[in-house]
């Protein structure tokens, strides 16, 4: 039989035993995260019908999607979390309480070109809140809260959370005169980061935009300063639009908010450029930037929109959220040495080694310690002493206990701690609590570990 070489398909993440464990606690601490906030936990299926998925697609959606049929069905790949919510509110709206507030964190699949940092199977994790008619602007203000918090509790503090409301873009180009090229020119706007301001005027002539209107646009997006400057700046436009005027509005009320929810000021910044290229949004929209590498962009994005789920029912479900991509800000965090590799990353705390033919009392330990809250292995394989003990030396555990004949008689255990190398014959007790304390301290890290 002619045998296959081994391969992972370019553009899926596929991660050895060590750095699986990292990418495993960064969802653990998003999921407490999300949850202290009162989100419920969701999971909606990986295979749709792919007319519920392309329902408010098409474009570069469809070209992304991946779609196949079994049998008579044309199904597809989910691409993000927010249609499936769409789907799942519409069909259980009457078994629901509103506002919804749920978090979902899952794989997604996009059939776009793999390149460095850039996935097609990736995990995000969202969280949106849903209302029923109506939904206050409090919860828009909430957002960035959740965002603080999340990097915060993951080990991140230099980055920054940057909030903008597209009624207030929406109304300025109502004032030019710009009112039915709106989104084309968010969207271009939108790239100034990337490009920079001469080239997004260039292509704001291209579209059509006067000389005199594009130099007002890239004026009015270089309104810079604190967020009480930037509001001030703002209140000079008062009263040409009633949709710039309820934007501002809006937006005064996130950052008056804002420090009532904690975030502080160094973290948060009203920016004029932030636009989201998706249409769907309507009001509030975040973007959060790693202060030390700008050039990474967006690791945490979303915003507030009106009707999610207007393609399957007529009921108006306004909503806002966002999405953090784990996959690509993990891959990230591990190119930069950011990940904490201090954090035990082994599979158990303890590996038993038993000395003699009869495993009882091997077994016996090993349940003691797991009723103790530590996570314990007995390795009953017939190797050689310098094998076992190379086996818990490449999987970084960080304990050994020995258990033969004369500790058996004795009532004890030999513990060695592999760090130190030290070594301590102690009564199964005394080493349950004693690996229990030691665990539990090298246990409070975060999972990210900033450069200093």
């Amino acid at each position: 039989m002619e045998r296959m070489k081994p391969r992972t398909l370019s553009g899926f993440m596929e991660l050895l035993p060590a750095p699986q464990t990292q990418f495993e606690r960064m969802l653990e601490s998003l999921r407490r995260t999300y949850a202290l906030y009162g989100f419920t936990p969701l999971d909606t299926p990986v295979i749709e019908s792919a007319e519920i998925l392309l329902a408010k697609g098409g474009g570069e959606t469809e070209k992304q999607i991946y779609r196949f049929t079994k049998g008579d069905s044309d199904l597809a790949l989910r691409f993000d979390l927010t249609v499936p919510l769409a789907k799942y509110v519409a069909l259980h709206y009457g078994d629901l309480a509103f506002p919804f507030r749920r978090y979902q964190i899952g794989k997604v699949y996009r059939g776009e070109r793999a390149q460095r940092g850039r996935f097609r199977e990736f995990y995000q994790c969202d969280i949106d809140v849903i209302g029923d008619g109506k939904l206050d602007i409090s919860n828009e203000a909430e957002i960035p809260s959740i965002i603080y918090h999340a990097f915060t509790s993951l080990g991140l503090e230099r980055f920054k959370i940057r909030v903008n409301n597209r009624k207030i873009l929406t109304g300025f180009y109502e004032m030019q005169g710009l009112a039915d090229q709106a989104g084309d020119i968010m969207r271009t706007v939108d790239k100034l980061d990337k490009i920079g301001p001469d080239k997004v005027k260039a292509l704001l002539l291209e579209e059509g935009v006067s000389q005199e209107a594009a130099a007002e646009i890239l004026r009015f997006i270089a309104i810079t300063g604190s967020n009480e400057e930037v509001l001030s700046a703002l209140e000079g436009y008062r009263g040409r639009s009633q949709v710039f005027d309820q934007g501002l509005e809006e937006l005064g009320a996130v950052v008056k908010y804002l420090s009532a929810f904690g975030v502080p000021e160094d973290h948060f910044a009203v920016d004029l450029t932030i636009a989201r290229g998706l249409d769907y949004y309507t009001g509030t929209v975040y973007e959060t930037v790693m202060l030390d590498h700008p050039e990474i962009g967006s690791i945490c994005s979303g915003g507030r929109y009106d009707n999610l789920a207007e393609y399957y029912t007529d009921k108006k479900l306004p909503g806002v959220g966002i999405s953090i991509g784990l996959t690509r800000l993990f891959y990230v965090l591990g190119e930069q040495g950011y990940l904490n590799d201090g954090l035990v990353t082994a599979p158990a705390d303890v590996l038993i080694l038993p000395m003699t033919e009869d495993l009882s009392s091997a077994i016996a330990f090993a349940t003691q310690l797991r009723q103790a809250g530590v996570r314990a292995q007995v390795y009953g394989e017939q190797k050689k002493f310098k094998g076992k003990m190379s086996y818990a030396d490449k999987l970084k555990i960080p304990y050994v206990a020995f258990l033969g004949e004369e500790e058996i008689a004795q009532g004890v255990v030999k513990v060695k701690d592999m760090t130190t190398g030290e070594q301590e014959a102690m009564a199964p007790e005394k080493a349950a609590e004693t690996i229990a304390q030691a665990m539990a301290l090298r246990a409070q890290g975060k999972p990210i570990r900033e450069k200093g």
